[in-house]
């Protein structure tokens, strides 16, 4: 018996002396360093997202509510605030079991400094003593815990590391992610629903398996009655109540506004490296617990992935119906061919020498996948061909709503699912731009004294110099007494006729239209060609959302910007926003701007984008322009109000494809609805009436004289008695000097 005791004894000073492990100090303990996740908040301070590697954000123990407490300590540890940090009891009972009889289960009965230890401390594997060993090693660590911190100290590290269900670490994230709310808002059931997971995280997570976290956390309820932490009566009429969870996905590919989440990442990341270069420090992005505040409003960011969602949704069973069996993803097979060859799983076999033919055979072969539907993830057997197949066909989108005041970006959707599509259209993307263009063509002309009562030709022209070119309008429904028809340039503008945009870019100039768009904020090349007028430059939402702030900025494009102040875990400061004193010239007169608002508050009323008032019943004051460009690849439309300025883009990766009809793929029809449906949402929203119901500037009396006359003329009798309608017009297509 008493070698027994020796041996007992040298045991336990092997695992004091570190033998099966190094035992920290207290003075390690004092500084403990807990990986922190870094926090993205929205302009309010409501949580976007997280950037880690462990989901952890350690909260103040004022934070922590008493009924939190009352759970934790009636089910982990009663007798927590009588102990010095370890159960003898319970300590001998695991030694003697598992040693003496060998008995694996006997586990159990560690106090909350104990498993503080372990959550400090993970266990390693030791074979068959591993048990004790670590019961013994937590048991010295939890002891030299209770001198270094007070019980309060003690519970506030537990609840800050401990893990909860998937895979989120500390009461903080616990409770955001499974209740959409702080720690100190969490409900005496919300919080022993928590509490008891902590006895198996998988077994009782409560978005797993609801039922089985309910019995739980009504066992939790109880031991909090047993130790008179709630009556009976509170006990009896919280047991009745049902789960009620509210999930939220902070990981990368879910949760609100991921394409803008990986853009602040993206530019978090080169930013640190810059300020740890200058400070000499070596704060880390996913560890250290930065907080990044941004301008990114949450409800907005909500509702505008909301309009998405339902507008795009719809919209794809449309496109696809449109095809049916002809569609080019299921026929067209040297399309097939050339997207199949820039995947990684025909690379990896073209490396290994195996012909075109039998790549081909073996990318037919199918296998269990997962892939992206509008109605949920769909589980399904496919080859990569068929995958290939399945994701050309999604339409995408970008959209992005911007303060036109300071630049300050408030909505940022870069496409229709971040997990399966991670091509961001907001910033990554250029496109061509259609009829969104064309109010720069109309500024130049304004802004170059071309009164904008001026009249064009409606008649379309072939152009000798430019190998017959002849633009087209979008309508087909021309007779040939259209062609003896003039607009003013305001029609022209708000129901977006081709020819006369051609017409006025030639009076206004290329190169002067060029320089125009540059002023205002466009810093894609744009080509030297009369089509720049139709939109055939590729250019970015977010460029273009810049260069439309001028309109309702005081002729000044203003600079987007998402970021407004950078701090550390402790909340201090390392980065803030400062007023710098830019260039503040005017892209245009005061005049032209007037002008150009009035034109285009005309496309919402009487042009182009009048379902804003009739299909969505928006009577706001709102101005815009719808785009649609060559065999209906791209679809935009532009809105514009006084204090916001959105862009949105609907579209198909692959260039390839397009919209099968200009009906279904015009702007007006594919783009519109996701800002309609958007400003719908915003305008029932009380919060933002002073958005909603805000008004633009009003015109000068010069401006409106400028705009008062008849939208049309028509050609004189003689000219067109001497004029054949039969005969295509043709000129040489005048360039400067």
């Amino acid at each position: 018996m008493g070698s027994l005791f020796g041996l007992f004894i040298i045991f336990i000073a092997s695992v004091y002396l570190g033998a099966w492990g190094p035992i920290p100090s207290e003075e390690e303990l004092e500084n403990l360093d807990l990986d922190q996740a870094t926090e993205i908040l929205a302009d309010d301070g409501r949580l976007l997202g997280k950037l880690y590697i462990n989901d952890r954000q350690p909260i103040p123990f004022d934070s922590i509510p008493e009924n939190l407490i009352h759970a934790l300590i009636a089910t982990e540890d009663a007798r927590f605030y009588e102990h010095n940090g370890v159960d003898n009891r319970s300590l001998l009972r695991v030694f003697f079991k598992t040693i003496l009889l060998q008995d694996e289960s006997s586990g159990g009965g560690s106090t909350i400094s104990q498993q503080l230890a372990k959550n400090l401390y993970p266990r390693k594997n030791l074979g068959s003593l591993g048990i004790v060993v670590h019961k013994l090693r937590e048991s010295i660590i939890a002891k030299r815990l209770e001198d270094v911190y007070s019980k309060e100290e003690i519970l506030l590290n537990y609840l800050n590391t401990v893990p909860f269900s998937d895979n989120t670490y500390g009461i903080e994230s616990a409770a955001k992610h499974f209740f959409n709310k702080s720690t100190a808002q969490l409900s005496t059931t919300e919080a022993a629903t928590l509490i008891g997971s902590l006895k198996a995280t998988y077994y009782y997570n409560p978005k797993l398996f609801p039922e089985r976290s309910l019995q739980r956390r009504n066992v939790v309820l109880s031991q909090m009655k047993n130790y008179e932490y709630l009556d009976e009566k509170a006990y009896d009429s919280l047991v009745k109540d049902s789960l009620e969870l509210d999930i939220q996905q902070y990981s990368y590919n879910d949760g609100l506004a991921p394409y803008f989440r990986e853009h602040v990442r993206l530019y978090l990341k080169e930013w640190l490296r810059k300020y740890n270069e200058k400070k000499d420090t070596s704060i880390n992005i996913y560890t250290d617990g930065l907080k990044i505040h941004t301008t990114i409003n949450y409800d907005m960011q909500q509702l505008a992935e909301e309009a998405v969602k339902e507008h795009i949704s719809k919209l794809q069973k449309e496109f696809e119906a449109s095809y049916g069996e002809s569609a080019p993803w299921l026929t067209n097979k040297a399309l097939l061919e050339d997207e199949l060859s820039k995947t990684l799983a025909y690379k990896t076999l073209a490396n290994k020498g195996l012909p075109k033919e039998q790549i081909w055979d073996s990318l037919q072969k199918k296998k269990p996948m997962e892939v992206f539907s509008w109605e949920e993830k769909r589980k399904d057997t496919l080859s990569t061909i068929d995958s290939l197949q399945h994701y050309l066909k999604f339409l995408n989108t970008g959209f992005v709503a911007i303060n036109p005041q300071d630049g300050a970006l408030k909505t940022w959707v870069g496409g229709i699912n971040y997990e399966y599509f991670k091509y961001d259209h907001v910033i990554q993307s250029k496109r061509q731009v259609g009829s969104t263009f064309k109010p720069f063509v109309y500024t130049t002309a304004i802004e170059n004294g071309i009164d904008p009562c001026s009249y064009f030709s409606i008649a379309p022209v072939e152009y000798e110099n430019l190998k017959g070119w002849t633009p087209k309008n979008a309508s087909n429904d021309e007779d040939d007494d259209q062609d003896y028809m003039n607009y003013s340039m305001e029609y022209a503008l708000s129901n977006s006729i081709n020819t006369i945009a051609v017409k006025v870019l030639e009076k206004a100039g290329i190169q002067n239209t060029i320089l125009q768009a540059q002023k205002m904020g466009i810093s894609s090349t744009l080509p030297e060609v009369p089509s720049l007028a139709l939109g055939t430059a590729e250019v970015s939402l977010m460029e273009m959302a810049k260069a439309y702030t001028s309109y309702v900025n005081n002729s000044v494009p203003s600079t987007p910007y998402f970021i407004t102040k950078i701090e550390d875990n402790h909340g201090n400061e390392l980065w803030k926003k400062e007023e710098k004193k830019e260039n503040k010239e005017q892209a245009f007169s005061d005049t032209t701007r007037e002008t150009m608002l009035e034109i285009m508050k005309a496309t919402v009323n009487s042009g182009t984008a009048t379902r804003l008032r009739s299909t969505y019943g928006l009577s706001n004051d709102i101005a815009g322009k719808t785009g649609t460009t060559q065999n209906n690849k791209d679809a935009w439309f532009v809105g514009i109000t006084p204090q916001l300025v959105s862009v949105t883009w609907v579209g198909l990766d692959n260039h390839q494809i397009g919209f099968k009809t200009t009906a279904m793929g015009q702007g007006a029809n594919a783009a519109l609805p996701i800002f309609g449906k958007w400003y719908q949402k915003l305008t029932k929203e009380k919060q933002f009436n002073p958005i909603t119901r805000a008004k633009f500037e009003k015109p000068s009396e010069e401006v409106l004289e400028s705009l008062d006359c008849n939208p049309e003329k028509k050609d004189g009798f003689f000219k067109r008695l001497f004029s054949n309608p039969d005969k295509k017009k043709s000129k040489k297509f005048k360039t400067e000097d």
